[in-house]
């Protein structure tokens, strides 16, 4: 297996050499955020949506650090770290944004540091996955709904525990509830149901991450004429709807085969994928 290399503040080193010390602020308490994309013939995939929800978490969380929102600035080492790392066809990116400095609870600096890392994705190109995922609702622990729910932090118990939960029961995925046990996202996607001819997605105001391919899908079905509505869930629908699927960024679209006795179909999920392959062309144009 080939040496893996990251990038850290700029400074390209091999993946298992000691990048952080004890006292980073990301290791003792989350402190940052993170986007995770997809890369493929020089391009990073929805770049600016990319870039706007990190500023907005940037902004919250009042890291500092320009060069980080600068497209040519992350198009440029993404494609370095690709070629050093002798990757082809698609990736993966993950870009992690931490507080530099020290200090406890109250940081002595907002300058933000960052680590970049790409690894290779099997598929090119977004695919409908073949068999069709089985879920579940995790239970034990909800999310809480406020101003921090939407971002994706390096604190991520919650998703830790729920994908634990998920091992153990032998599933595809699982599903989040909010605070209120009504429906918020998967583990790593948001979640879009088709019922009564209307597609549904939690609202931003149920908790649930400002994904990225959630913005695409719901720009896609605008132009395919489909009403997408975004509410408050009772998790109840699964029990009711002719399809759920879910979405990111890096796997685009996967549809759900079953929750409990109840299955489900892929017409829509088909559909939109259609609409998301044509409108990334557009996009990257």
């Amino acid at each position: 297996m080939l040496d893996q290399y990251i990038n850290i503040n700029g400074q390209i080193i091999g993946a298992k050499e000691p990048a952080v010390s004890i006292s980073n602020r990301s290791f003792r308490f989350g402190d940052g955020v993170f986007e995770t994309m997809r890369f493929k013939a020089g391009q990073i995939h929805f770049l600016p949506y990319h870039l706007e929800r990190l500023a907005k978490g940037m902004q919250l969380l009042q890291l500092e650090n320009p060069s980080l929102l600068n497209t040519q600035f992350i198009q440029d080492r993404v494609a370095q770290l690709f070629a050093k790392n002798k990757l082809t066809g698609s990736a993966r990116v993950r870009l992690q944004v931490y507080r530099e400095g020290g200090g406890l609870y109250s940081p002595e600096t907002n300058e933000a540091g960052f680590v970049l890392e790409v690894s290779q994705l099997g598929q090119e190109d977004y695919t409908l996955n073949k068999t069709g995922l089985l879920i579940d609702i995790f239970h034990a622990h909800k999310k809480h709904v406020d101003a921090l729910s939407n971002l994706k932090t390096n604190n991520a118990l919650l998703y830790v525990l729920a994908g634990a939960q998920r091992k153990k029961a032998g599933l595809d995925d699982i599903l989040i509830l909010n605070q209120e046990d009504f429906l918020c996202e998967a583990l790593s996607s948001n979640i879009f149901i088709y019922f009564d001819r209307k597609l549904y997605t939690p609202a931003m105001s149920e908790g649930c991450v400002a994904g990225v391919m959630r913005r695409v899908v719901i720009d896609v079905c605008q132009k395919l004429d489909m009403e997408v509505i975004e509410a408050q869930i009772n998790p109840l629908i699964l029990h009711e709807a002719d399809e759920l699927f879910l979405t990111n960024a890096v796997n685009g679209i996967h549809w759900v085969m079953g929750y409990n006795r109840k299955r489900y179909f892929n017409h829509i999920a088909q559909k939109v994928l259609q609409g998301v392959r044509a409108y990334e062309r557009v996009f990257s144009l």
